[in-house]
């Protein structure tokens, strides 16, 4: 077993510290993942792992099966004490492992969608954890991607790969300004379903069959004016108590899996 790394001035192990900040992973064009099941996924997805910072706990299933494994594959894997581990987990996760990878890159015009394509595009929604949330929800029905409008969040902050349970490698995604996505939507004819509380028509009543688009806002602001216009068709979901509004995530939820009952009958 190769040697321990146990100083925080290590130089791998202070560009790993950097990305725990957003500029930090700008300027390195790299992300932090962390977790067994997370780093598995990413490695599944293909994802471009650097290094794997290990310091596996006796609790820890996979353990050092799974990291000889990953080094079997090729996959560089560094033992560190446990105050280096707890200096590179991101808050207060310790699960054994953290890798660094280069960050995935994808565009609109890089999707390859199905001709009965449901996606999710996200405007301003500024929580990772929202985002994540939404990504692994789009992962359990089978959509066919999430794209993020706006620039409101960091799509691979390591809270929102921790929310989307590592399936943000598995489900396409990528990020766009808002008026380019709506534009690459209608150029695709896409039928797109906008999320708003003053919506009319309640969300049960529009076919999800067609290729689709919904689009959602952040709780504070919704959807902006871009997602407005004749060829898109506003919902709302029943609110029958205090609260005006549901978070997100559970409006993606309620959706997505609406879309998935359709389509399935």
């Amino acid at each position: 077993m190769a040697e321990r790394i146990t100083s925080l001035h290590n130089p791998r192990v202070k560009d790993a510290v950097k990305l725990r900040s957003g500029r930090g992973r700008t300027r390195q064009g790299r992300i932090l993942i962390d977790g067994w099941r997370e780093v598995q996924r990413a490695l599944q997805a293909g994802v471009e792992v650097s290094e794997v910072f290990a310091c596996p706990g006796p609790d820890d299933e996979p353990g050092e099966q799974t990291l000889a494994a990953w080094e079997a594959a090729g996959v560089p894997v560094l033992r560190v004490s446990a105050s280096v581990f707890a200096r590179l987990a991101y808050g207060d996760r310790e699960q054994g492992v953290v890798a660094v990878a280069r960050a995935p890159q994808s565009a609109l015009n890089a999707l390859a969608l199905p001709p009965d394509a449901l996606v999710i595009v996200l405007e301003g929604v500024e929580k990772p954890g929202n985002v994540g949330a939404v990504v692994r929800t789009a992962d359990a029905v089978g959509a066919s991607a999430v794209i993020v409008a706006g620039g409101a969040t960091d799509l691979y902050n390591p809270n929102a790969i921790r929310a989307s349970l590592g399936t943000i490698f598995a489900v396409p995604v990528c990020a766009a300004g808002s008026l380019e996505t709506a534009a690459w939507l209608r150029q695709r004819r896409f039928q797109i379903v906008a999320a708003r509380v003053d919506a009319a028509l309640p969300y049960t009543q529009v076919s999800y069959r067609l290729p689709t688009a919904i689009a959602l806002g952040s709780e504070a602001d919704g959807l902006s004016d871009v997602w407005r216009g004749p060829d898109v068709t506003a919902v709302s979901l029943p609110m029958k108590g205090v609260a005006d509004s549901l978070n997100v995530a559970t409006t993606a939820a309620v959706l997505l899996y609406e879309a998935l009952r359709q389509r399935e009958g």
